[in-house]
């Protein structure tokens, strides 16, 4: 992991109304780690991921992307500059096929315009080879070739949440955000994805930034962890200062009860 940050948040805040579900929180993600953002239900966690992808207009403060602010600009462009995302509830385009689902989004790579798409002109044509051989290549590399064919919807649950991450990685992304990728998985499929994610980084020179409730893959895959508790920053450090800081102990597990 290199010392350049790919990301900063700087004094963060969304508030809804009266209520501040993101207050005054600055962190930073490392080019080329895995960092982890986690917290209680209810901490901000995906509000800050819907903050860094434009799907929320921030309230105060600042996002940084590569040096770059970026809390102004539409969702779609913040993806064409490189931040993709997963989403704690699944959306992919569940009636098309596997294979579609990834191809759909290779074409934000595309460069034929709209003329020559509509009358398939030999641009068109040669992109589409390009696009098409993308599609198989990143379905081989994340074990989903032999299922291509058929419906997402058709997909075994952890099967499903892998598509996801590949239609992400189908963007060409610098820096992947990972909503919960391990929600539902049993123990065996959790230490698959943790793998997983471990080989995507390092083969497509990722950042990744996870927002997870598995410890074990928090604690297994992050060099670094920002801790949320309601809004607020709670911790920040890595992962072993972070398991062993009393704060982060009490939030998760309660208060221990005075002794008589």
């Amino acid at each position: 992991m290199s010392g350049v940050t790919i990301l900063e948040l700087k004094s963060l805040t969304k508030r809804f109304g009266g209520l501040a579900a993101v207050n005054d929180v600055s962190f930073k993600v490392r080019e080329g780690g895995i960092s982890g953002l986690i917290g209680p239900n209810g901490a901000g966690k995906t509000t800050i991921f819907n903050l860094i992808t434009g799907v929320y207009k921030v309230t105060e403060g600042q996002i940084l992307f590569k040096d770059k602010p970026i809390q102004d600009q539409e969702p779609y462009k913040i993806a064409c500059g490189g931040v993709t995302r997963t989403f704690q509830n699944i959306r992919l385009f569940k009636e098309l096929s596997v294979f579609d689902n990834v191809y759909t989004a290779c074409h934000l790579s595309a460069k034929h315009n709209l003329f020559e798409s509509v009358f398939r002109l030999p641009r068109y044509w040669r992109e589409d080879k390009i696009l098409k051989e993308k599609a198989r290549s990143l379905l081989g590399i994340m074990g989903l070739e032999e299922r291509q064919d058929i419906s997402a919807n058709n997909l075994p649950y952890g099967l499903q949440r892998r598509l996801e991450i590949t239609r992400a990685l189908a963007l060409d992304p610098k820096l992947l955000l990972l909503d919960e990728p391990a929600a539902g998985m049993n123990p065996d499929e959790t230490e698959q994805l943790m793998l997983l994610i471990g080989k995507v980084r390092k083969m497509f020179n990722l950042s990744v930034l996870v927002i997870e409730h598995h410890m074990d893959l928090i604690m297994g895959i992050c060099e670094h962890i920002h801790v949320l508790n309601f809004g607020c920053t709670l911790a920040d450090g890595s992962a072993e200062a972070v398991a062993n800081d009393p704060k982060v102990v009490e939030a998760y597990l309660g208060a221990e009860e005075e002794k008589k």
